[in-house]
């Protein structure tokens, strides 16, 4: 019986491994979980072939075979259309349009030679994360705190009239340590902003050097990519404590991804204590 063929992905895995991480023969086999002489002969028919690596992008699944096994057929492979994944991110912003549906009016056309359903999902996740590019941050401790108001407020109820009340959650968070004050205030007016952080450096013991806020009214005046008018208020308090004010870019929530993901673990993941204790003050006034 004719031995089954790897997938191009796993004879991509032997060369890189061979020419790029420089393991043995058995050391591949093992890390691949396939035979010795599997890898013996794929490494021997690529050095025929020319073959080394990176291989080309351009070499298909086909162009692959037909290098390395240039006197057997491929006539008998199937070769597949791709997808227009640039279109179909587009129509998937559609209200009402899926992958599902994408994938049969894909299917309708291309009955024959058209990826599966699970295919075409896999491989369009493929695309789009080739799309998304981000730039990782890299914070120095002491160097950026962020501050912000969580979204969803915390409801007070009054004991004795059963009214309720709802209270706003301030949040800092060091960039490096994510090392996390949260305060609660019944607005998110400049009074109570300024007091948060006044709260919050005698919490952290000191100040840091950049203080990243959002582009609330409390903090920004006038948003601008560049040079943004920052509230008087907030700039006496920055002098005074000889920090700088470095708001985050409007419209660019990955400047911020840090505060944000820490109100929501303060909100729903066992930091309640803080909060209900920030409440309390809150009540006694």
């Amino acid at each position: 019986m004719a031995k089954k063929r790897l997938s191009m992905r796993k004879i991509k895995d032997i060369l890189r491994l061979r020419h790029e991480a420089g393991l043995s023969y058995r050391g591949i086999a093992q890390a691949l979980n396939i035979g010795y002489g599997t890898v013996v002969d794929y490494l021997n028919r690529a050095e025929q072939a020319g073959l080394g690596w990176p291989v080309s992008d351009e070499l298909d699944e086909r162009d692959l075979a037909r290098l390395l096994f240039p006197s057997q057929p491929t006539t008998g492979q199937r070769r597949f259309v791709e997808p227009d994944f640039p279109q179909a991110h587009q129509e998937l912003k559609r209200k009402g349009v899926t992958k599902q549906l994408l994938w049969q009016e894909y299917r309708q056309q291309y009955p024959d030679n058209g990826y599966s359903y699970a295919q075409y999902c896999h491989r369009y996740l493929e695309w789009l994360g080739c799309q998304q590019r981000s730039m990782r941050q890299i914070h120095l401790a002491g160097e950026k705190l962020f501050v912000d108001y969580c979204g969803p407020t915390m409801p007070v109820v009054n004991p004795d009239t059963g009214e309720i009340r709802h209270a706003q959650i301030f949040v800092a968070v060091m960039g490096a340590s994510s090392y996390t004050f949260a305060c609660a205030s019944w607005s998110q007016n400049q009074e109570d902003w300024l007091d948060a952080h006044v709260q919050a450096f005698e919490f952290l013991g000191g100040v840091p050097e950049i203080v990243v806020p959002d582009n609330l009214k409390s903090a920004v005046r006038k948003t601008h990519r560049y040079e943004p008018d920052i509230n008087p208020a907030y700039q006496q308090l920055a002098q005074h404590y000889q920090i700088t004010v470095v708001p985050a870019r409007p419209y660019k929530p990955k400047d911020y991804v840090v505060p944000r993901i820490m109100c929501w673990r303060t909100l729903k993941e066992r930091c309640l204590l803080i909060i209900v204790c920030a409440v309390r003050d809150i009540i006694a006034w």
